[in-house]
């Protein structure tokens, strides 16, 4: 459980990074093992099919490392083209799962593994300098954020509100209204899904746990998304809170094309 005094860190994204680069490794070799594991009984059938599973493999294996060059160059703050950034975003959902996996094997907790890959969703995000019309902008967040104690249900319409100041969703409701942007509190990943085919938006503000980010971000893929942990000062899902300035300047960057 966090306490209120504890501090979280701001992940980096070189770990997400060296996994990353070695799923790839991992990646080629398999490639490479499939193709000569397929070899033999492909050529009894044709001489032609051992090159053509080589060249499907080889042209698959390129796009991925495309994608790995575009994440490490923008990392590094190189200007890249907008075909680079696109494989870049789709190889980090492609090998997410596998950098998890190889993360465990380093005795690497998965919470941070997460926060490394949304802290390299959010860079890739801001590269691309996305202007947002307000309406168009939604801030996604879960009900633990409101306290636990409320009477007044939020989920269905977060107008209901009293703003009372024991939690956070008045503080958001006004942020809402003073840009002019849709804001959402669900009470899980469904719902959160039905939201955002409802309203179509062109870009998400999320507010979330670890898991919850990383999944949501890879769920609404190719939508633009910039990921904010929350803060949780009595546990999971219990009253959680959210640094406010960050999310207004969240917001600010969409709107302004400067993120």
């Amino acid at each position: 459980m966090r306490k209120m005094s504890e501090v979280i860190h701001r992940p980096k994204k070189r770990l997400f990074i060296a996994l990353i680069l070695i799923s790839l490794f991992v990646t080629a070799v398999s490639t490479y093992g499939i193709w000569m594991v397929s070899f033999p009984g492909l050529s009894n059938i044709s001489t032609h099919l051992p090159l053509i599973l080589g060249s499907l493999l080889a042209i698959a294996l390129f796009a991925i490392v495309s994608g790995v060059v575009g994440i490490v160059l923008a990392i590094l703050g190189f200007p890249t083209l907008h075909f680079f950034r696109r494989i870049a975003w789709s190889t980090v959902n492609i090998l997410f799962p596998m950098a998890t996996m190889i993360g465990r094997l380093f005795d690497v907790e998965k919470e941070k593994v997460e926060r490394s890959f949304i802290e390299v969703s959010n860079h890739l995000n801001r590269q691309k300098h996305h202007k947002i019309a307000p309406e168009k902008l939604l801030i996604l967040t879960p009900h633990c954020i409101q306290n636990d104690a409320c009477l007044h249900k939020i989920t269905r319409d977060a107008a209901n509100c009293r703003s009372c100041g024991r939690c956070q969703v008045g503080d958001l409701l006004n942020l809402s209204r003073k840009y002019g942007v849709n804001l959402a509190i669900v009470t899980g990943g469904t719902l959160a899904r039905k939201v955002v085919k409802s309203l179509r938006p062109h870009a998400i503000l999320a507010i979330a746990c670890e898991r919850d980010l990383t999944s949501g971000i890879q769920d609404v893929f190719p939508l633009p998304v910039i990921g904010i942990l929350n803060e949780r000062p009595s546990g999971p899902c219990c009253n959680t809170r959210v640094d406010m300035e960050q999310v207004e300047q969240a917001i600010r960057g969409f709107l302004e094309g400067d993120l």
